[in-house]
């Protein structure tokens, strides 16, 4: 791990697990700096603002996770109002229908370069995945990959994106903006976090893509990961500006700010999202939504800070703040749509905190109590 403007890989498996987590460099700087300082059907589906509203990733890199099912009653009687699919499966999907709940399904990263190539597997896809559930299931959102910008794949994303739309919209399916989820690592040096510009590398993919989704009302998707900032310098990173502890009503920690042009940033969250929307705007798409597609803090592993008290303490505060409704600085009382990583223990994830990242043990006990209210 190199601090101090060098990037740093995390291990860390993305959604779909294998992928390693990058923590752009702002990340460490901003801590750094803190801490010293047929008959063709038309269905319409309504997507509606998430204020207040939090979802969680169904991750299933696992063999012993309840039948899907009972995980999605779970989700209903926690009055969890999303979930995010890191791949399509059917059996799921319907077990989802009728249910109310929103639902962002993904592309297998492996399926992007034939998505992007081939109209028919397009076609082939929104047939087996889409149009058989649409009108009882909510789609919220369909993502073309997981965190492939920089990187090889990167460039099939925004002709995925266009095939996938042509294949919907020839199945007579509206509403459903079509995007992607990102890393942080398409951020380059980036600190304070208004100064948040893509990198060299990220550039030439997601500026273009970026002006797309502003042209179809489509907002971007962005996993953000404070812990593994943390996690990397624990020396320099506070933990209260990591674990939101400031959004805490119950915390007694005193949490040292940042203030940049006027805005002050009582929390990593907020300055991540905050350096995103900054890079967005600099690329020439001003007003650009954006969705926090991941965020979470392990509660075990054996890594720096992976512990119980913290991943509760993190998960609760990030709830609170995204059910106040308040924004960040420098979007204030705009609601951040969020997801927290993930729903379940994962233990067919690498060893270490990748398998401790749930908020439920796959028995479906509580790993720790998460009130998805905000109430606390």
């Amino acid at each position: 791990m190199v601090s101090g403007g060098a990037m740093m890989a995390a291990a860390a498996a993305g959604g779909r697990g294998g992928a390693a987590r990058t923590v752009a460099p702002w990340i460490l700087a901003c801590s750094f700096l803190l801490c010293s300082s047929s008959i063709l059907m038309f269905f319409h589906v309504k997507i509606t603002g998430a204020e207040g509203a939090i979802g969680v990733n169904y991750g299933m890199i696992a063999n012993n996770l309840p039948s899907p099912d009972k995980v999605i009653a779970m989700y209903k009687a926690n009055n969890i109002k999303y979930v995010r699919l890191f791949h399509p499966d059917t059996t799921v999907l319907a077990a989802l229908r009728g249910t109310g709940i929103g639902v962002v399904l993904g592309t297998l990263n492996e399926d992007l370069a034939q998505l992007a190539s081939d109209e028919s597997f397009a076609a082939s896809w929104v047939a087996s995945y889409v149009k058989p559930f649409a009108g009882t299931v909510t789609f919220r959102y369909i993502t073309a990959g997981n965190e492939v910008i920089p990187g090889d794949l990167g460039v099939h994303v925004l002709p995925a994106i266009r095939n996938l739309e042509d294949a919907i919209r020839a199945v007579g399916v509206s509403g459903v903006p079509i995007t992607t989820a990102v890393a942080t690592s398409v951020l380059g040096v980036s600190y304070p976090p208004s100064q948040g510009a893509f990198s060299e590398g990220a550039a030439p993919v997601m500026v273009p893509l970026v002006a797309y989704l502003l042209s179809k009302n489509a907002p971007l998707l962005v996993n953000v990961y404070p812990y593994f900032a943390y996690a990397a310098e624990p020396e320099t990173v506070q933990l209260g500006y990591a674990l939101l502890a400031g959004s805490s009503a119950t915390s007694s920690s005193k949490v040292v700010s940042i203030t940049d042009g006027g805005l002050v940033y009582t929390n990593m969250f907020d300055a991540i999202v905050d350096a995103a929307h900054a890079a967005v705007e600099k690329a020439g798409a001003q007003g650009l939504e954006l969705v926090v597609s991941e965020t979470g803090w392990p509660s075990g592993g054996g890594a720096t800070g992976a512990t119980v008290e913290n991943a509760a303490a993190y998960n609760n505060n990030v709830v609170r703040h995204v059910a106040a409704g308040t924004g960040t600085p420098r979007r204030p009382g705009k609601a951040v749509e969020t997801y927290l990583f993930a729903m379940f223990n994962e233990n067919q994830k690498p060893e270490g905190t990748e398998q401790h990242f749930g908020l439920f043990q796959p028995d479906m006990t509580a790993v720790y109590p998460v009130d998805f209210a905000g109430s606390y």
